[in-house]
């Protein structure tokens, strides 16, 4: 039997992906990483992801062991204030607004936010530090057969490797999952998200603000300044049907939709980045593991973009399996090990999709009766400075990792 080619190969280089490459590595692991398409490092070039992901404090230590907050950090945007604006009224303006202030919980910001594209960035220049770590871009992996002790991946360049640990982190629609046979539950909502850039006259003091109208939110979140002006990057959740078009608007007509959705926040919106658009699911996996195989980020889960919560789950599944990974040193990937794993995030995953996909209906929802209730929900629900802490340190994912 010859040698092992890595102990892990991980399918998909996207951030999730990436992070669990430099995460592994850091910590002595061998690692290959594929992903069939090269990662897009500079805004300005075809297919970058103008998406931002905000990690919320619980996944700096991820970042930290992997040798990247130090990466990262000079260019996130803090996140020290959650608000949640209602202009569910009969003018498209705020009416019940309501501030979950990081200071109240916690010496920290709630998150850091930063560009996708930058994100992937500078972690392909960290694995490019690390010895440990092989990253083939542009190959994919085409087939998997497992047995006890190891897992034989197929790539597309035609090698065929042999490693102790198989992680799927390669979408929402996964073909290693898959592969491994692991079902998936999926809820369709009929919504898609339009993202985008701005830049504003009025500061956003590193404040995230959610406006709740119709058909989902639209979200502003911090980024650093533009060419000296104010600039927040923007989530617009809406049905499919409005979002396409609003994506083939002229520059001109989509600023003044945009602004007309804003409800006035931060004075008038300016669009300076292209618009990305993509299906609003929730989804989770059956169970986290096969044999020699581990599910994480999108391949096991998939949340609507509210309270950042998509790639900070990520992040969870990442440094739950390392932790188990350092004390399985000797046959990482074992049935025990991924057992410990799936039993360690499944639950909190599964609670997690329950809580989003609730609030997202919530905020669909378009019948003027249903909307009215929404605002006195928001208003009791963080009247009390104990329920208002509470619901700030669940999304924080205090308790469970």
């Amino acid at each position: 039997m010859h040698a092992f080619d890595a102990d892990i190969l991980i399918s998909g280089g996207g951030v999730a992906g990436l992070t669990a490459a430099a995460a592994f590595g850091a910590a002595g692991f061998s690692v290959i990483c594929v992903d069939p398409t090269p990662p897009v490092t500079d805004v300005r070039s075809k297919g970058a992801d103008l998406r931002t992901t905000a990690f919320l404090q619980k996944s700096i230590p991820v970042l930290q062991a992997a040798g990247l907050w130090s990466r990262l950090e000079p260019h996130a945007a803090a996140l020290n204030v959650m608000r949640i604006v209602d202009a569910g009224g009969a003018e498209a303006e705020p009416r019940v607004t309501r501030d979950f202030v990081a200071d109240e919980i916690s010496d920290l910001p709630f998150g850091w936010n930063l560009p996708n594209w930058l994100l992937r960035r500078e972690m392909v220049a960290r694995l490019e530090q690390l010895d440990t770590v092989t990253f083939l871009p542009g190959i994919a992996t085409q087939s998997v057969f497992t047995r006890s002790n190891s897992a034989r991946i197929g790539l597309s360049d035609g090698r065929r490797l042999r490693v102790r640990m198989l992680i799927a982190a390669d979408g929402r629609n996964s073909p290693m999952r898959e592969a491994v046979g692991i079902g998936v539950h999926t809820i369709r909502y009929g919504q898609k998200a339009l993202s985008f850039a701005v830049t504003h006259p009025h500061p956003h003091e590193n404040v995230s603000t959610e406006v709740h109208r119709t058909g989902g939110p639209f979200t502003l979140v911090p980024l650093p300044d533009h060419q000296g002006q104010p600039c927040s990057a923007v989530v617009w959740m809406a049905t499919g049907p409005e979002i396409a078009s609003l994506s083939a608007l002229s520059d001109d007509a989509f600023a003044a939709a945009v602004n007309a959705r804003s409800a006035g926040v931060y004075g008038r919106l300016t669009p300076i980045a292209g618009r990305g658009v993509w299906p609003i699911i929730a989804q989770y996996a059956e169970r986290l593991n096969g044999q020699r195989t581990a599910l994480v980020a999108e391949a096991a889960h998939v949340v609507p973009p509210i309270g950042a919560q998509g790639l900070n789950m990520s992040l969870a599944d990442i440094g739950t399996l390392l932790e188990l990974a350092q004390t399985h040193r000797q046959d990482i990937g074992n049935d025990a090990m991924l057992d410990a794993y799936n039993a360690a995030r499944h639950g909190d995953i599964r609670m997690r999709v329950q809580g989003i996909d609730a609030l997202n209906r919530a905020s669909m929802t378009g019948a003027p009766m249903l909307r009215d209730m929404r605002a006195l929900a928001l208003t009791g629900m963080t009247a009390l400075p104990a329920m208002r802490h509470q619901l700030m340190r669940a999304g924080l994912g205090a308790g469970r990792s």
